[in-house]
């Protein structure tokens, strides 16, 4: 498999996200969906639907987001619409709930380390294409959360995200959790749904992630950590793992962060690391990237 291309600039604005998208030099085809984190109530440091607009502009994309396997503002499509509201992105966007309504799509995940399927959002069905925008952070029980939790966690229902997180044993949200799959279980079950949505996908889909706000604590957080690292920059790749190898390698590197121990110790934790292995192993990126500075 060749070098995959990273793009990377020290720069953050909307205008740096739609610049690094472009650098990609493809056009998303059809009906273009947009994942973002609508950001759960209480969270301080997702990116509001400002700092997308310009992007989300620039593809004529539809924002795109599931319900929660946890309970909080976002759990039941009732509330989540609620709070699509309230955080302005349905102000702003035109917004789909992809398990609004179900039943769930299903995607087959043939050579799946854990999963077998991959429950998703049945709206996900309507789109020719998707633009993954990921905010780049820590993550309570991935270690850290990038452009494959969003393809894996991000795309999949609530049911969905039972069976990633009981590693395939239960789709029920309520029970899921006395269930939960070991920490490798669960980064091989998140790769695994990665997978599927990037293979539905292939060809049709792009990436970029804003290292920003860099919390150890997700976006998915109603009482999240303050960040604790410097803001690094904007990427962007058409490769899903090494998108994230590179974020990573960009925490590795920033030693003169006093933030940047407590980051990675989260992040080894949780075995974060092999999300990112074992999405490769399954062939949806390579972690052999060319890092192409574009400040």
């Amino acid at each position: 498999m060749a070098k995959a291309k990273v793009y990377f600039t020290k720069k953050l604005s909307p205008e740096t996200v739609v610049e690094m998208y472009k650098h990609l030099g493809v056009t998303l085809p059809g009906k273009v969906a947009v994942k973002v984190h609508s950001g759960e109530e209480g969270n301080q440091n997702y990116l509001r639907p400002a700092f997308m607009k310009p992007m989300v502009e620039y593809v004529n994309g539809t924002v795109v987001e599931t319900n929660t396997a946890y309970g909080g503002a976002r759990d039941t499509s009732e509330k989540h619409l609620k709070l699509l509201k309230s955080h302005g992105w349905s102000e702003v966007f035109n917004v789909d709930l992809l398990d609004e309504t179900g039943p769930d799509a299903v995607l087959e995940i043939p050579g799946g380390k854990v999963l077998k399927r991959d429950l998703v959002g049945k709206d996900l069905l309507n789109y020719d294409s998707m633009l993954v925008l990921a905010h780049f952070k820590g993550h309570p029980m991935g270690g850290y959360g990038g452009a494959l939790k969003q393809l894996s966690i991000g795309c999949a229902s609530a049911a969905g995200k039972a069976n990633i997180h009981s590693g395939g044993t239960d789709l029920a949200p309520a029970t899921c959790w006395k269930n939960h799959a070991s920490k490798d279980g669960f980064t091989e079950a998140m790769a695994d749904a990665a997978m599927a949505v990037y293979k539905h996908f292939e060809g049709r889909i792009a990436f970029v992630s804003m290292m920003c706000n860099l919390s150890v604590d997700c976006d998915c957080c109603a009482e999240a950590e303050d960040p604790c690292m410097r803001d690094i920059g904007t990427l962007s790749s058409l490769d899903p793992v090494a998108l994230d190898k590179a974020c990573m390698d960009l925490i590795d590197a920033a030693t003169d962060d006093p933030g940047q121990k407590h980051f990675l110790k989260r992040v080894e934790s949780r075995h974060g690391r092999h999300t990112i292995e074992a999405a490769a192993a399954l062939g949806c990126g390579t972690t052999d990237y060319e890092l192409i500075c574009v400040d």
